[in-house]
């Protein structure tokens, strides 16, 4: 059997408790062999904005990732002599882990948005994509909406109530919607957390709520 890897991508400014719940929760379900966190240097639809240097970005998912081997951390965006979109990035990390199925994470907020994304039937057509669902979003509505062509509405499998992929649902490219994990935190809040002064610690992992501390964070953040 091909090996699974996820690729979470995302700004990971910074890395909090939701982001590895619900790893945990898709290296179960999905039965992935590995899952990739993949910061980007500067993600396309986040330029403008002010985002935490990437040595910081990256120094804190060392840190949160660190006591479980199959969660690691790919540079390839923050290596790449471009700012590439993510239809890149995964066509090289294809070619990276040759072998592999290749299950692209993303949140509901940018699935929403994702006819705005670069190629992005091709994206939903030739990789399983997985949609991270936060509480509170009307998921049969969205799975409904017209905001997917037709074709790529009959990909979108919804696992919402905890339900696990069958294996012939995971044997070629669909589009999960899952609400595995119900904690209710953003990077948003974390930043404006610490930058009031106060601790994270119950909203990060205490690593990387001690970095945070310790190097002054999000001292100016909104």
């Amino acid at each position: 059997m091909r090996q699974r890897l996820g690729v979470y991508g995302g700004t990971f400014d910074p890395v909090h408790n939701g982001h590895l719940r619900v790893a945990a929760a898709l290296l179960e379900n999905f039965a992935l062999d590995q899952l990739l966190f993949v910061p980007a240097f500067v993600p396309p639809h986040k330029r403008g904005q002010v985002i935490s240097a990437p040595h910081h970005r990256y120094a804190m998912l060392a840190l949160a990732t660190a006591y479980e081997a199959r969660l690691l951390i790919s540079t390839i965006e923050l290596e790449a002599p471009t700012r590439p979109y993510t239809i890149e990035t995964l066509g090289r990390l294809q070619a990276r882990y040759s072998d592999a199925q290749l299950f692209f994470v993303m949140g509901m907020d940018s699935f929403r948005d994702v006819t705005s994304w670069r190629e992005h039937e091709r994206l939903l057509s030739e990789y399983s994509v997985i949609i991270a669902a936060r509480p509170g979003y009307n998921v049969q509505k969205l799975v409904e909406a017209a905001h997917l062509a037709p074709r790529l509405q009959t990909r979108v499998i919804d696992l919402c109530g905890g339900l696990q992929p069958r294996a012939e649902e995971l044997a070629k490219p669909n589009v999960f919607i899952t609400d595995y994990v119900a904690v209710d935190v953003s990077a948003t809040d974390v930043r404006q957390t610490a930058g009031a002064g106060k601790s994270v610690e119950q909203m990060a992992p205490p690593p990387v709520a001690a970095y945070i501390a310790k190097y002054q964070l999000y001292q100016l953040a909104e």
